[in-house]
């Protein structure tokens, strides 16, 4: 994992432009717990780079033809797994584009390891209030919130996906701030962490 410091700043529009040469066929992944942002963020992100945006999740009801809760319904835990991964290795194959994965995805190893070598992963971390109060607004589209406790629930996946998610390329704080204001920091931690060198602003290179 790297953490850099990021600032807002009038390199941010020619660091994405030297951001897409550097990726590559590479895919842009975001990961992190439900509720950090991954699909606004990621929207954003892909807009801010020319390039597409792609919820893993909703690739995943689309194949199934029903929504992520009646597959937990279902078929159950294990099956939805096995169908995620199977559709983020297909995913992974048509970068460069910004990839948001469901908050289990990451806790497949081969997952990961498909991610390491066709991505860079970006973990959109989060304080537990936050996503609790986000979440909250949503919760009947958890299935793995759907216990008694759902805040011991997510302290719970918290503490067992933490160290997980702790092991992507960046990581970035999702917090209560405009999603743009994130983009650029994100493009930013980007741009460093791909030794992208954009052209002085004014400038033409020559």
């Amino acid at each position: 994992m790297t953490d850099i410091e990021v600032k807002n700043d009038a390199s941010v529009p020619a660091t994405a432009m030297a951001i897409l040469p550097l990726l590559g066929r590479r895919s842009i992944v975001l990961v992190g717990m439900m509720g950090v942002g991954k699909s606004s963020i990621g929207r954003r992100l892909g807009t801010r780079l020319g390039i597409p945006f792609v919820d893993a999740d909703a690739e995943i009801e689309k194949a199934a033809g029903m929504s992520i809760a009646d597959i937990f319904a279902r078929h159950g835990e294990a099956d939805f797994r096995g169908g995620e991964a199977r559709v983020i290795a297909r995913l992974l194959e048509g970068g460069p584009q910004v990839l948001a994965t469901g908050g289990g995805a990451i806790m497949n190893p081969d997952t990961r390891a498909l991610i390491k070598t066709k991505g860079v992963s970006i973990w959109l971390n989060a304080e537990f209030d936050v996503l609790m109060r986000r979440i909250s607004k949503r919760k009947h589209e958890r299935p793995m919130l759907q216990t008694a406790d759902p805040a011991a629930t997510l302290r719970e996946l918290l503490a067992a996906r933490g160290p997980v998610y702790a092991q992507a390329d960046l990581t970035m704080q999702s917090r209560e701030v405009p999603h743009d204001a994130i983009v650029i920091e994100i493009i930013t931690a980007l741009g460093a962490f791909l030794k992208a060198s954009p052209r002085p602003p004014g400038r033409d290179g020559a």
